[in-house]
């Protein structure tokens, strides 16, 4: 008597929507790699100002301060995009977007600002193996939040064009993921890079 095979009728996979975020989980881990690495060269040459200015010198506190208020305040009204979101309240969920969307754009102004100022006062990236690093890492996250923000306006013409439908919902909540992460690494730039630079 021949042994009977068993299979399965069809390939098991994996809903299109657990698929999507199992594979953003794997870019966001992906970027912490990047990150850990920026921050790492950053440990080993902030202490190198080749004769040049130092954190105390360069960096405005103040200024900073205010520069991280407004990404944590563009994390919280993502967060009212979201709650809005799960209610299927389309104009609030726009709305919330857009005031995110100007937190983000002030955090950018003020980081180009402080950029601006900085290479204005002969403190660019070239001087020494300190503000390389700096405006390596820094510079990085910044890229990020613009290229949020160009996928915060994408979505938010999509939203506009098609609803809350399922695609979108998923969207937006992988664009809260980027956001929120991005808030997270903010945090350790301003602890270990101005925080820590100040008061060493």
């Amino acid at each position: 008597m021949e042994p009977r095979a068993y299979h399965l009728a069809e390939e098991p996979h994996l809903h299109e929507g657990h698929s999507t975020m199992l594979g953003f989980w794997m870019y966001l881990m992906s970027d912490c790699l990047i990150f850990a690495i920026l921050f790492a060269t950053y440990a080993v040459l902030g202490g190198s100002y080749a004769g040049g200015p130092g954190p105390k010198d360069l960096f405005d506190l103040p200024l900073i301060a205010l520069n991280t208020a407004m990404l944590l305040f563009s994390s919280i009204t993502y967060g009212f995009a979201m709650l809005a979101m799960e209610k299927n309240r389309v104009s609030a969920t726009q709305g919330w977007l857009f005031v995110t969307l100007l937190f983000g754009g002030a955090f950018l102004f003020i980081e180009l600002y402080e950029f601006s100022h900085l290479i204005h006062e002969g403190a660019g990236p070239w001087r020494s193996a300190f503000l390389s690093s700096f405006f390596t890492l820094v510079g990085t996250h910044g890229l990020h939040v613009t290229f949020g923000s160009i996928w915060l306006v994408t979505l938010m013409a999509q939203v506009a064009k098609k609803g809350l439908i399922p695609a979108n919902k998923r969207r937006l909540l992988c664009l809260s993921m980027f956001w929120h992460f991005l808030d997270v690494i903010w945090i350790g730039v301003f602890t270990f890079v101005y925080l820590m630079g100040v008061l060493r």
